[in-house]
């Protein structure tokens, strides 16, 4: 069983051109996705994939969806997307926002966990996978990512965003809780203990390690909210689009990247 994941989002952006996607991205309002540094790294990568099929209708799985964030905007750009996930009412809230978008039609809502993808999933049906904020929380990753790598057509991608460690323990320290920073960072999976509401939480290479297992390969690694959870409300709501950008700039540049509160990996099932 998965716990509630947080939202997630964000990957770099080199500069790909504007597409049927990026039209969304300018729509404000809950249909199109807000540039925030939770999200515009993410959408920059996206992007670049959708830009590779510029005319193809993309079959899209997006596992521990929620509420539709990623899966409404790809939808209206063309896309065919299903949802899993364990939470009704997420996916209740997630077929309102379809219907209001006018995509009800391109969006498919699943009932279940992540641990049980493959029995939900056909094989090798899936262009392109997301799976954010959820390995995290399923008991076991491995199976999980195996899961996603099984459900991808030969040459379709995976887009895997989880919980920094490095940044757990930066912040814990720098909030006072010296305690709980030494356990996080002596903690063989990046845990504080039973009431941590995360069951792990990964650095690059242990994240990497864990898609090439499942025999993807990672195409890219960024990082997300590098500054953005360090900095003062006033500094981020004031200079919303100068971080956005600053944290596009380092999101690809280590140390700044190894230190994110999220770290997004991007992976392909070989052809």
């Amino acid at each position: 069983m998965t716990r509630s994941a947080p939202p997630g989002g964000g990957v770099s952006a080199a500069g790909v051109g504007v597409t049927r996607l990026d039209r969304v991205e300018q729509t404000p309002g809950p249909a199109g996705p807000p540039l925030t540094p939770r999200t515009a790294v993410v959408w920059s990568v996206l992007r670049a994939e959708l830009d590779r099929r510029p005319a193809a209708e993309l079959t899209v799985l997006d596992v521990g969806g929620g509420t539709g964030g990623f899966a409404v905007p790809l939808a209206r750009a063309g896309h065919r997307v299903t949802v899993v996930d364990a939470s009704p009412d997420a996916l209740a809230a997630l077929s309102r926002r379809a219907a209001e978008a006018g995509v009800a039609g391109r969006v498919r809502a699943v009932q279940g966990d992540a641990d049980a993808l493959a029995g939900l999933i056909e094989p090798a049906s899936v262009d392109l996978v997301l799976c954010h904020a959820v390995l995290e929380v399923v008991d076991e990753p491995a199976p999980v990512v195996s899961a996603l790598a099984g459900v991808l057509r030969p040459g379709g991608a995976a887009s895997v965003l989880v919980a920094g460690r490095a940044a757990a323990v930066l912040g814990r320290a720098m909030n006072g809780h010296l305690d709980v920073a030494a356990t996080l960072a002596a903690d063989p999976v990046g845990t504080a203990g039973e009431r941590d509401t995360l069951r792990r939480r990964f650095d690059v290479e242990g994240a990497a390690a864990l898609l090439a297992a499942a025999g993807l390969t990672v195409e890219e690694i960024h990082g997300v909210r590098v500054l953005a959870d360090l900095l003062p409300a006033a500094v981020a709501d004031g200079q919303a689009a100068a971080l956005v950008e600053l944290e596009r700039t380092l999101a690809a540049q280590p140390p700044w990247r190894d230190v994110a509160a999220q770290l997004h990996l991007f992976a392909r099932r070989p052809a």
